[in-house]
């Protein structure tokens, strides 16, 4: 009996040593940071493996948390965080822009004791210039700021080096100071999201283009008081960039949307969601975004047939929302259809002017790759037509079919 229950202990033993590292090798790539924060807690085996492994310390998940900046500060003074590449703060509670001032002071902080202690001598000038530094680090962040700076763990001076991507959706609580201070020490960041933020303005995206060079996905939905001026910086100083959602930015105009269209030509995925303002002449020059495969126009009320035409001519759009572009008709659509062959998702929701003339077109040039048409609303289709003028199994929404 005793021999069995050693063997088994055995047994037990090189499991844990052996089988489980190489499950959690593969699985720890797969899972969400969360869940794999909870699996610490299952075995020493098990939180010994997670530790020694890299990727656990490359993203902060702060999402929807209470109290989330003062465990940001926290977190980022342990060395582990030394490398980390993603930070969710998306809906986080009780993040303000102190928070990035005090992560900002860390780095300005160890900088200045850096190149105190570097210095092989100091005069009197060089000791006047740090005491200055000094004093206007405490006025940034008070006293208890320069406590938190004098924590002995504390990393922060190379941190966020290399972080990727940020994400500040839903923090309402941060304006243009916060923007400023956080990027100014992310020299590396790609991704950038700030989704319903109504303190950011203009000067917020001025300090985002000086000290964000690498931008590809910058997401402004819902920052309502930039403007042209926003528009301006971006496509001057993010002409690689990728991806841009302007949902409900809604103080800019034709003359701001086409700086982006003449100088951001790698953009692949342009969301102009419930920004009523533009008209025809913005779309004019679209056609200079070769790339562009996802278009939301949802809302777009100013948007007629010769807009659409023009649109028409970005070859490789796979998706697009017309969704309540309710000036279009079947004018603009067909010439949609003749030039957008590769396009998979259309919707045309309450749009009334469109009729099965365009289902006619996109049948004959797209139904080899349409997979989903979104017509409800649209009272000129007749939906039991629909189905067979388009001839194929697809997704056909509309409010009428059977």
């Amino acid at each position: 009996m005793e021999e069995r229950e050693r063997a088994n202990e055995e047994e037990g033993v090189v499991w844990n040593r052996e089988t489980v590292p190489r499950v959690l090798e593969i699985v720890s790539t797969r899972l969400p940071q969360r869940d794999l924060i909870s699996l610490l807690l299952v075995s020493p085996w098990i939180h010994r493996t997670l530790t020694s492994h890299p990727s656990l310390w490359l993203v902060l998940d702060f999402r929807e948390m209470n109290n989330a900046g003062n465990r940001l500060v926290s977190t980022l003074s342990q060395l582990r965080y030394k490398h980390v590449k993603q930070i969710s703060l998306e809906f986080a509670q009780d993040i303000e822009d102190k928070h990035f001032d005090i992560i900002k002071s860390k780095v300005i902080f160890l900088a200045i004791v850096c190149s105190f202690v570097l210095m092989p001598s100091i005069g009197e000038v060089e000791m006047h210039m740090v005491r200055i530094k000094f004093q206007s680090l405490v006025c940034a962040v008070g006293v208890m700021g320069i406590s938190m700076l004098l924590l002995p763990d504390n990393a922060c001076s190379d941190s966020l080096q290399n972080l990727e991507s940020l994400n500040l959706n839903g923090c309402q609580k941060i304006s243009d100071r916060g923007v400023e201070a956080i990027t100014s020490i992310c020299p590396n960041l790609k991704v950038f999201s700030i989704y319903w933020n109504v303190r950011v303005t203009d000067t917020g995206i001025e300090h985002l283009v000086k000290n964000c060079k690498h931008i590809v996905d910058l997401n402004l939905s819902g920052c309502k008081n930039i403007s042209d001026k926003s528009l301006q910086l971006i496509a001057d100083n993010y002409q690689h960039l990728e991806c841009l959602n302007l949902t409900r930015c809604i103080k800019l105009t034709d003359g701001g949307l086409c700086k982006i269209f003449v100088k951001c030509s790698y953009l692949h995925s342009l969301n102009l969601y419930a920004v009523s303002s533009f008209t025809d002449e913005a779309y004019k020059k679209i056609s200079l975004l070769t790339e562009l495969k996802f278009l939301d126009l949802c809302g777009a009320q100013n948007l007629t047939d010769h807009g659409l035409s023009c649109i028409a001519k970005c070859n490789n759009l796979v998706s697009l929302n017309l969704t309540w572009c309710v000036r279009v008709t079947d004018e603009g659509v067909i010439p949609l259809a003749e030039g957008c062959t590769s396009l998979e998702f259309l919707s045309l929701f309450g749009i009334v002017g469109v009729t099965d003339k365009c289902l006619e077109a996109l049948s004959k040039f797209c139904s080899s790759t349409i997979t989903t048409l979104d017509v409800n609303g649209c009272i000129g289709i007749k939906a039991y037509e629909a189905g067979e003028i388009l001839g194929r199994q697809m997704s056909l929404m509309h409010g009428n079919m059977r």
